[in-house]
Order: structure tokens, then C-alpha cells, then sequence
């Protein structure tokens, strides 16, 4: 429920998600690249492979390590080839 307006979060041109949903996509990767940029990103708290937490932080930091990167790319890839995506685009 959204406080602001008193609606749903989820309807037809919405669907709610959780944090480990995004996160197994790959695209937590590509948001946060941008987000370096100006010295932010988002921090997930992991705990038992689940994300018990997430935070926006202030980083010296800029990109990825090569590992990270090739696994988040190979997660991102098998996203794009799912059938959600499929469906959503024929739609």
C-alpha cells in the first residue's frame, strides 16, 4: 500500500518484486556502475544469501572487479533470455 495515496503498489502496469529478485537479475550491477559515477551505490545487507537489508551510501570506489563483473553480466544475460521477458515484450 502506498501511504502517500492510499493504492496498491501492484497493478496492471506494476509488479512488485523483492530486493533478492533484483539482485539475481544482475541489473543491482549495471544500477550501481551508474550510481558510482557520482559516488553513491546501494549497499545490500546479505545475510544466509538473502538480503536482509539495503542502504544508499556515499563510496571512494568506482566499477567492479573483473569476477563480479563476468557473474553479473552471465546473470544479467540469462534474465533477458527469460520467458517473463518474452511475455512482457509480446504484450
Amino acid at each position: 500500500m502506498n501511504k502517500a495515496t492510499g493504492r496498491s503498489i501492484q497493478n496492471d502496469m506494476a509488479t512488485r518484486k523483492t530486493w533478492n529478485e533484483f539482485r539475481d537479475t544482475g541489473l543491482l550491477m549495471f544500477v550501481n556502475i551508474f550510481l558510482h559515477i557520482f559516488g553513491w551505490a546501494l549497499v545490500f545487507t546479505i545475510v544466509n544469501e538473502k538480503v536482509t537489508g539495503i542502504f544508499p551510501a556515499r563510496v571512494r570506489y568506482r566499477g567492479f572487479d573483473e569476477k563480479t563483473e563476468s557473474e553479473n553480466y552471465a546473470k544479467l544475460s540469462r534474465y533477458m533470455k527469460g520467458e517473463q521477458l518474452k511475455e512482457e515484450a509480446n504484450s
